[in-house]
């Protein structure tokens, strides 16, 4: 015993020595890539914000900038934010922020009136813990017009040291433990092996010096090794921070940074590409009219990967090999499509059944009664699992990507979870959410609960539709549930539910292909035997009766009525594509509208005018944009709708800054596009009086209206959305591999030998 003491108390003290030289080290080293990583979180903060405060600055709408200064304050990073005058007087400011970092007080502690107001950076302790504080100087049009003050929240970093402290600690009291014993056994067959034993021994302890290659075997090793692959990942994690707007390069250097270039794979119902045979036997691709393809396609051209989804078109077989995939988009091939065959059974209970006469009227508030039948969720549920299965094939490594697009597919995240345990699920939910007690009219509201929770980010358009699936939960389901960071936790997993408002790329790559406007309206009022002086309105839709169609033709006879001198002037073109004939709703809609445009025409038409062109066919993006670039107004009368890309399309076409939006305030682009005419689809005299209010809009006007919105879709384009998305499954993800090391180091510790 007074040997075992005499060897093992140097022995320890030694070693907790070098533990508290190591912490020492790893605290120091840590401090500074946190400081680091918050500084380019507040300069990501002030770059996301930095166009709408400078023009609310140059505007004086103070409102509206603590209106954006609450929403930068509910990062879980920033505890308070604030907005100070060229001069450091407060503009701004959210509730509670801390007098000891008042404008006032940072004007005194600011560099001179020559420096650059950039990047101050301060740390210091508040009341409530450890703060950052950091200034971010507001530009436009070349002259400073305020300071950004955040104030970020790094009571986390207290937190991490104690962790590490414990688990540094911990760790060399359990290898000291270990080693005393080995070492007195040792002793007794030779004094000089206990004396290099000790040194070999030791030297694994020399954090961060020792490489495992040199790291003598033993139970603390495996530990030693992931804590310094823990700390390496730490010092690789950025996030990216470049200024200027969002684009399909700026997309692909976001991957590059937090994926490390990993492809994602996309799941949805509809395919990018459709291949057709013609009448003269040649196989044509068509692109489908589907607002979801056209907000996903230039984001999979800059992500590459696989889009896996359902091959539907006559000619689709033709054209694949033999592991049904091909290469899209023709003639640039950026990524692959992996089609899944349905049979008529399949499609008729999945599709047709259960997601569009269940799902779909179940979510939107159209007045159509949703039907629910158990032999189409058994099918849906069939084919939900068949999906999964064919992106479980197509991934790469053991922690995908996986991307699950629409209401089609609400029990695969959880089977793909059953196949994928570490991957990284993003479920966008691109039609609306409805409340909880309207949903649960579905007799499996827990099971697409349950499956939705598969995934590890929820994401839906609007903060509303975030709400109401989280009140779903709370209603349906035992599970944890985090208001304040928006996050459900079932069995141990967590999903974040976070809104991601959809949008269309920009530069649009069908606005520059078109010819210019003018020609457009030349052509266009050609093609549809319209003089010179004409008005043109037009609407692009399929034909749903959540699209409001019926409502805006009725609209456009009110609008002769109430004003006459538009008869014989105002026409009004309906680009209709037909849409899921073989439901009965759909055909009896069909027809409805064509008895509809038909009276309409026999009231108002004479001649050679009619007041109602209706193109039931469907259109390609070319030929669509043609008739958004000739228009003078353009009629979104959606009844209920997750967002609407139409109406940015009609945006994103009208480079001249000439035509005016009619917007259902009932769509998610309603939110955004505050520029437009907004009404109420469903009230005829506010719909016609905003269309002849449109049709008589100065040019002044329309050009101010449309520079606006132009601005809006520009900022918040689809990479955007893309790159906002998959930068949090990053986060996650990088969450996920540091936890499942640090894990197996506890593991490892747990399992040594004693």
């Amino acid at each position: 015993m007074r040997t075992f003491l005499r060897v093992t108390l140097p022995l320890l003290a030694g070693l907790a020595l070098l533990a508290w030289g190591a912490a020492l080290v790893v605290n120091t080293t840590a401090r500074s890539w946190f400081l680091r990583d918050v500084t380019l979180r507040a300069r990501l903060a002030s770059a996301g914000a930095q166009q709408a405060l400078a023009a609310h600055l140059v505007a004086g709408e103070q409102g509206k900038i603590a209106t954006l200064l609450d929403a930068l304050a509910r990062d879980e990073r920033i505890l308070a934010a604030a907005v100070c005058s060229p001069t450091f007087s407060a503009i701004a400011s959210t509730t509670g922020f801390p007098e000891r970092w008042s404008c006032e007080v940072l004007g005194a502690a600011r560099p001179p009136a020559t420096a650059p107001l950039v990047d101050l950076d301060l740390a210091a302790a508040g009341e409530g813990g450890p703060v950052h504080v950091s200034m971010h100087a507001i530009e436009a049009d070349g002259a400073v017009r305020g300071t950004l003050v955040l104030v970020h929240d790094m009571s986390y970093l207290a937190r991490r040291e104690r962790a590490m402290n414990r688990f540094t600690f911990g760790a060399f009291a359990v290898f000291g433990l270990l080693a005393s014993v080995f070492t007195v056994v040792v002793r007794r067959a030779s004094w000089r092996s206990w004396t290099d034993e000790l040194r070999r021994l030791l030297s694994v302890a020399r954090f961060p010096g020792a490489t495992p290659a040199k790291a003598p075997p033993g139970a603390f090793s495996p530990i030693l090794a992931d804590l310094r692959a823990l700390l390496a990942e730490v010092a690789g994690e950025r996030s990216s921070a470049e200024r200027g707007p969002w684009s399909r390069e700026r997309l692909q250097r976001v991957l590059r940074e937090t994926l490390h270039g990993d492809r994602v794979v996309i799941l949805a119902n509809r395919e990018p590409y459709i291949h057709e045979r013609g009448e003269d036997g040649a196989v044509r691709v068509q692109h489908p009219a589907s607002g979801l393809v056209t907000a996903l396609e230039p984001v999979m051209r800059a992500c590459s990967g696989t889009w896996v989804a359902h091959g539907s078109g006559p000619a689709d077989r033709e054209t694949v090999d033999r592991d049904d995939r091909i290469r899209v988009p023709p003639g640039e091939e950026s990524y692959a499509l992996r089609r899944v065959w349905l049979s008529r059974e399949e499609e008729r209970g999945y599709y047709y059944g259960f997601s569009n006469e269940g799902l779909w009227p179940l979510c939107h508030i159209a007045d159509t009664r949703p039907e629910f039948r158990v032999a189409d969720f058994r099918q849906y549920a069939r084919v939900n699992r068949r999906f999964a299965d064919a992106v479980a094939e197509e991934v790469t490594g053991p922690d995908p990507i996986v991307l699950v697009q629409d209401y089609h597919f609400a029990l695969a995240p959880r089977m793909i979870r059953e196949r994928l345990p570490r991957s990284t699920i993003i479920t966008f939910w691109h039609i609306p959410w409805p409340n909880a007690e309207r949903f649960g009219i579905c007799p499996w509201e827990r099971d697409l609960l349950q499956g939705l929770l598969g995934s590890s980010i929820l994401g839906f358009h609007t903060q509303q539709h975030c709400n109401n699936f989280i009140d779903a939960v709370d209603h349906y389901l035992e599970a944890r549930i985090d208001r304040e960071r928006q996050a459900v936790v079932q069995g141990g997993r967590e999903c974040l539910v976070r809104s991601y408002p959809i949008s269309i790329e920009w530069p649009n790559r069908w606005a520059e292909a078109a010819p210019p406007p003018a020609e457009c309206r030349r052509a266009v009022f050609q093609e549809l035997g319209l003089g010179p002086d004409a008005l043109l309105g037009v609407g692009v839709d399929r034909l749903d009766y959540t699209k409001g169609i019926e409502e805006r033709l009725l609209a456009v006879e009110r609008t002769l009525e109430r004003f006459p001198h538009l008869a014989g002037r105002f026409t009004f073109a309906q680009l209709a594509a037909p849409s899921r004939t073989l439901i009965a709703k759909y055909r009896a809609l069909n027809e409805g509208v064509e008895r509809l445009a038909a009276r309409i025409n026999a009231r108002f038409g004479s001649g050679s005018y009619r007041p109602i062109v209706l193109e039931r066919a469907h259109h390609e993006p070319a030929a669509v944009f043609r008739y958004l670039r000739a228009a003078d107004v353009c009629y979104v009368s959606s009844l209920h709708d997750g967002m609407n890309l139409v109406a940015k399309e009609f945006v994103a076409a009208r480079q001249d800054e000439r035509g005016v939006l009619v917007l259902s305030r009932f769509t998610g682009a309603a939110r955004e596009l505050t520029e437009a005419l907004l009404v109420n689809p469903y009230d005829l005299e506010e719909a016609s009086a905003a269309l002849a209010t449109a049709l008589g809009m100065t040019a002044a006007e329309q050009a101010e209206r449309m520079h606006a919105m132009r601005a809006v879709v520009a900022e918040l384009n689809v990479y955007r959305w893309a790159g906002h998305m998959l930068a949090d499954a990053a986060r996650v993800r990088q969450r996920g591999r540091l936890s499942q090391r640090l894990s197996m180091g506890l593991r490892a510790v747990d399992g040594a030998p004693q």
